[in-house]
Formats: structure tokens, C-alpha cells, sequence
């Protein structure tokens, strides 16, 4: 089980650097001299860059052999890392994050991908278990670690620290990994990519940038304004071509349909409490980078803990239950890091978020599940693309609205300087935009998804 391991531990560098970095966020503006809201740059650049380059990844290794492209990946992802830490400016910040994301964004389907291609189908199931290891883990270590590292050394260190990682991995992946290629590989979507690329890109980022005057206005609304026509050309593009880069005919199927439209209001919803979390805790409340991250992991403790209970919970219930009590359960916990004090114990703290990242990822599994209940196997490939893609988006979009309403709240006052109280509104508006997700909730059959959560064999068992 060699191969399984060397993919994993590159899917834990991936999973870890995306946790860690948002600990050090305060620290990192004031090394930069830029102000700390202004650094929802550099999680919505990172995410739009996986969400731009993730529906093609699996064409390209394809296309240039799998062990090639995953090598490239990790030179990319690496490559960027390095950028992060030698950077001065935001601007260099913000396009180092970007490189990252490209790497990050080949890597962990690409990587999916080289496990199933060296391995017999009868150890599937044991190899695919390591690939949960590093999404399990790593966001449960990375703020504790980038805290670590902030307080105690210096924050360019938590992406330093991957490049004797890379280097090991590349040597593995050369030695050990067949370079698969596809012999009859489908024409790659050109018109598609463009079109979703500069729509996605655009669009968020246009919003993400707005307000903080690091672009021109002129500029900004370019960007929002043209990002929003090629999607809008994107969907034309795709109804009228044989096989779009991302199939929106998925959209009629209800199950798909409902998840992705709701997951999109419910991730707005929590998607930036790792931006806001950090930040209220360290400027807020004056905590250091360690004391806040030792604080922020139990959310991800919490998660890795739910993934055990989930599926016996959807099978006792059914996704349309879980789905529109467990947003009202998810929205409380998130409305309670509003009683958050400097007073108040660490360890009240701790066991909010401890519950409250339970909750969440109790959300995430039965819309993930749901998304997936009625798709076939020749849709699953491009189901799982389209949902990485929106779930990407839909974080990033989470942060630029939190750092919006952050932003609005410090500008009503004289002082510029954050403090405790400019939170309260970003995290009462994330709550209402994810509570708008249960009306679609209440339009799911009672058995939907039945056959994935079991719920239906339960039922029949009684009834005999």
C-alpha cells in the first residue's frame, strides 16, 4: 500500500496548507502593512484558482500521463508556497495564493486518480480509506500548527515547511507511480474552459476586490461585470456542444439540483467563519496566534468526529429532515461565537465550536450525499466537478460577503481599527444567508436519496 500512502501524504500538504494559513492572517497583515480584511484575498484567490482549474485536471493527466501532471502539481503547489513566503506586498501575496491553487487544484483529483489506476479493484475500498486521512487531519492540525509557527517563529515557515515534503514526494511519485495515459481522450472543452475560467475568476474576484482599493473602480467593475457575461455565455456555450467542461443538464435532477442551490446559501453562510474566527479572536480579543488556533481546531475536531455518526444519522431520519433541522442546529452554534467575550473561558469556547463543527459537518455529508443519490456512473465524473467547483466558489463568495460587512460596520465609525463589536453583523448576516437555504429543503420528496442514506430498507424491514 505504498502508492496509497505517497498520494495521501501530497493530499495532506494540500489539506494543512489550506487550514493553517488562516491562524496567521492577522500576522501576516501586519508584516505586509496592509489591513487584515483586505487578506479575504488571499482565501478567495486560492479557492477560485482550484475552482478554475479543477474541471480539467483530470482531461490533462489524460492527456500528458498521470504521474507526469501529478509531478507538476506538487512542483506547482510547492512553487507557490515559497512565493507565499517570500512575498512583501498583497499583490504578491494574492498571485502566490493563486499558483497554489493551481497546484492544489491538479493534485487531489489527479492524485485520486493515479491511486485507481495502480491498484486492483479488489483493494479500492482499503486504498480510497487513506485518501480521508488527509481531509480528516489536516484542517484538525493546521491551526494549532500555523499558530505554532506564528507565535514562535515566523509565519513565511508554514509554507516553507513544504518543501522538503515536495521533494520527498516527487522522488516517491518518480520512483514508485506508472505514468498513465488515456489512448481515446474526448476533444478538451477550449471555448468552455475560457469562457468558465474568465466568468469565475472575474466574477468573484471582482467582488472579493472590491472596497479595499487595491484595483480601480473602473477596473473592478470590469471585471464583475464581464465575469458575469461569460458565465452567462458559458451556459449558452454548454446547451449547444456535445460535451460541455461542465454539464449543466445535471440541474435536472432534483436531488443534484436542490443540493448544489442550497449548499451554495449554506456555505456563504459558514464558509467565512475560518476567515472571521481568526481574526475576531486575535484582534478582537487580543489572543495570540497559538491561543487562537489551540481554540479554532475544535471546529475541525468536531467535523472529524461527526463523519462517524453521519450516515447512521441520515439513515435514522432522511436527508430532508437532517437537512432543514440540522441549518436551524448549524445557525444557532454559529449565532452563539457572538456571545464570545474577552471573558469568556476558553474552554466554553472550545466546546461551541467543538459542536458546532460537528453540525456543519453533518451539513456537508448529507448535501454531498444528496448531490450524488440519483447520478449514474457516466454522470459521476462530471457531477463531482461541477460540485467542487460551486463548493469552491461558494466559500470564497462566504468570505468576500463576511469582509463586506466587516468592512461597512468599521466604516461607520471614526476609528478604522477593528475590534470585538464590527463582528457581530458579518456573522448575523452569514447566518440569515444560510437559514434562506431551508424553503429549498422543504422541496425534497421524503424518501429523496433514499437508496443512498438506507433509510428506505429500514422502512420495508418494519413493514414486513
Amino acid at each position: 500500500m505504498l502508492i496509497p500512502l505517497i498520494v495521501a501524504c501530497a493530499l495532506f500538504m494540500e489539506n494543512l496548507d489550506s487550514s493553517v494559513v488562516s491562524t496567521s492572517l492577522p500576522e501576516i497583515a501586519r508584516d505586509l502593512a496592509v489591513d487584515p480584511i483586505s487578506l479575504k484575498l488571499a482565501f478567495t484567490s486560492y479557492l477560485i484558482s482550484i475552482a478554475v482549474f479543477t474541471p480539467i485536471s483530470g482531461w490533462v493527466a489524460d492527456r500528458f500521463g498521470s504521474r507526469t501532471v501529478f509531478r507538476l502539481a506538487i512542483v506547482v503547489f510547492v512553487g507557490g508556497s515559497i512565493l507565499c513566503g517570500l512575498s512583501s506586498t498583497l499583490e504578491g501575496f494574492v498571485a502566490a495564493r493563486i499558483i497554489q491553487g493551481a497546484g492544489g487544484a491538479m493534485m487531489v483529483p489527479v492524485g485520486r486518480l493515479v491511486l485507481l489506476r495502480s491498484i486492483v479493484k479488489s483493494d479500492y475500498l482499503r486504498a480510497l480509506s487513506w485518501l480521508t486521512v488527509p481531509g480528516l487531519i489536516g484542517p484538525v492540525l493546521g491551526p494549532p500548527v500555523g499558530g505554532f509557527i506564528t507565535t514562535y517563529f515566523q509565519w513565511r515557515w508554514i509554507f516553507w515547511i513544504n518543501v522538503p515534503i515536495s521533494i520527498l514526494g516527487l522522488v516517491l511519485v518518480s520512483i514508485f507511480i506508472t505514468n498513465y495515459r488515456e489512448e481515446n481522450l474526448r476533444p478538451l472543452d477550449t471555448v468552455g474552459f475560457m469562457l468558465s475560467s474568465v466568468g469565475l475568476a472575474g466574477f468573484v474576484f471582482g467582488i472579493a476586490a472590491s472596497g479595499i482599493g487595491l484595483l480601480p473602480h473602473w477596473l473592478i467593475l470590469t471585471m464583475i461585470f464581464g465575469g458575469f457575461a461569460s458565465l452567462i455565455g458559458y451556459v449558452v456555450h454548454a446547451r449547444k456542444v456535445e460535451g460541455p467542461l461542465i454539464d449543466l443538464r445535471l440541474f435536472e435532477i432534483d436531488t443534484f439540483r436542490i443540493s448544489v442551490f442550497a449548499g451554495i446559501l449554506f456555505r456563504i453562510g459558514v464558509g467565512a467563519i475560518p476567515f472571521l474566527l481568526p481574526l475576531l479572536l486575535q484582534i478582537g480579543f487580543g489572543m495570540t496566534p497559538f491561543q487562537s488556533g489551540m481554540l479554532t481546531f475544535s471546529a475541525a475536531a468536531g467535523a472529524m468526529t461527526m463523519k462517524f455518526t453521519a450516515p447512521r444519522i441520515l439513515k435514522a431520519f432522511g436527508f430532508r429532515s437532517v437537512l432543514i433541522f440540522n441549518t436551524i442546529i448549524t445557525t444557532t452554534f454559529m449565532l452563539m461565537i457572538l456571545t464570545f467575550t474577552k471573558e469568556t473561558l476558553p474552554l466554553v469556547m472550545f466546546g461551541i465550536l467543538l459542536v458546532g463543527g460537528f453540525f456543519r459537518s453533518l451539513q456537508f455529508t448529507a448535501l454531498n450525499g444528496l448531490a450524488y443519490a440519483d447520478l449514474d456512473q457516466k454522470r459521476m465524473s462530471q457531477g463531482t466537478s461541477l460540485t467542487s467547483v460551486i463548493q469552491q466558489i461558494s466559500v470564497a463568495l462566504g468570505v468576500a460577503v463576511a469582509a463586506g460587512a466587516l468592512e461597512w460596520t468599521r466604516s461607520q465609525r471614526a476609528d478604522p481599527t477593528l475590534v470585538a463589536s464590527d463582528f457581530l453583523p458579518a456573522f448575523a448576516v452569514l447566518a440569515v444567508i444560510g437559514l434562506m437555504s431551508i424553503p429549498l429543503y422543504t422541496r425534497l420528496d421524503r424518501n429523496a436519496g433514499a437508496e443512498v442514506s438506507g433509510r428506505h430498507v429500514e422502512e420495508e424491514a418494519s413493514a414486513a
